[in-house]
């Protein structure tokens, strides 16, 4: 089997290990390239691996020998899932890889707003603790999350290890999802009430026309003055212009967004000068762990096509 893999240098700066992948067939790896030059990469192979490459309708219309693309990832909006199935061509993501990944970064912005730790690490440095007339200062936001809500949006694997986690905590969670599961210690609410009631918002939900700008100038209306949104899913869930001025006029209290609807980030991404607004560089999924577990996932899902056994179709 000839298999093509782009986007090498998303998920390795040199430290996993493709032996797995290796051993099915002959190996060609890309670093992120334009794409005009996907198809001349790509002519020859079977099988495609790609992380965030964009395998559009003309892309796929012109590689004859493709049957089967696996992606770095969960979500696949970078491809167009109708042309490969009319194209007999197997579209295969990676669920679950990165559910702990993910729900500690969630964590890691929610207890940063919570204790303002950064600040206080900030202001010992600057000396502050050091010129102090007594053992303890607090200047900087310091509150429990304990009776906080914190609010879900999408109840997958991501959205039930949040939940657990901020349940842990001794958070009251609320739950918004297009399917509601029976017998879940979470209450799901409406999306309004979602808004209206939560303290820490965690968007875990996937980009699709009915996610698309959930958060938005009306929904940011509905929230309460000392509320923060917090975005690990995709950019596009989120009206950046809308969430900007949310933060800049002090309608919420703060963001923390690892994602954005154009990534790298442009210079001029109104998120990156608004107030109180904490950005990663799309880094929840990127733990070592979670890398090692994506390309034994990507791996054994090519095995198993190749067998005739194929898993994690999404364009059955």
């Amino acid at each position: 089997m000839r298999i093509t893999v782009l986007d090498r240098d998303t998920v390795t700066n040199g430290d996993l290990d493709f032996g797995a992948l290796e051993a099915l067939g002959e190996v060609t790896y890309f670093d992120v390239l334009p794409h005009e030059k996907i198809v001349a990469a790509c002519e020859n192979a079977d099988a495609v691996i790609i992380n965030k490459a964009e395998m559009t309708r003309d892309v796929l219309e012109r590689l004859p020998e493709l049957k089967y693309i696996g992606l770095f990832a969960t979500g696949y909006n970078n491809v167009d899932t109708a042309a490969a199935r009319e194209l007999g061509i197997d579209v295969v993501n990676a669920p679950g890889y990165s559910t702990a990944s993910v729900a500690q970064l969630v964590f890691a912005f929610i207890l940063s707003f919570a204790t303002s730790i950064g600040r206080y690490d900030a202001s010992v440095h600057r000396g502050d603790w050091v010129s102090s007339a007594t053992f303890s200062y607090f200047p900087f936001r310091l509150t429990e999350l304990a009776g906080k809500t914190l609010g879900i949006a999408g109840f997958g694997a991501i959205g039930g290890k949040v939940a657990e986690i901020g349940s842990a905590l001794g958070m009251n969670v609320i739950v918004y999802t297009r399917t509601p599961k029976t017998g879940s210690p979470y209450r799901f609410v409406s999306k309004e009430e979602l808004f209206k009631e939560s303290d820490y918002l965690s968007l875990n939900c996937p980009l699709n026309e009915g996610t698309k700008n959930l958060v938005n100038r009306e929904t940011l209306a509905l929230m309460k003055p000392g509320a923060f949104v917090i975005n690990t899913a995709r950019g596009g869930v989120v009206d950046s212009a809308a969430l900007a001025d949310a933060l800049n006029s002090g309608k919420i209290a703060g963001a923390g967004i690892d994602v954005l609807v154009k990534e790298p980030m442009r210079e001029d991404d109104p998120l990156r000068t608004a107030k109180n607004c904490m950005i990663t560089p799309h880094i929840a999924w990127a733990s070592k762990e979670a890398r090692e577990r994506l390309i034994a996932t990507v791996s054994e899902s090519l095995r198993l096509w190749k067998e005739g056994t194929p898993r994690f179709v999404v364009n059955p």
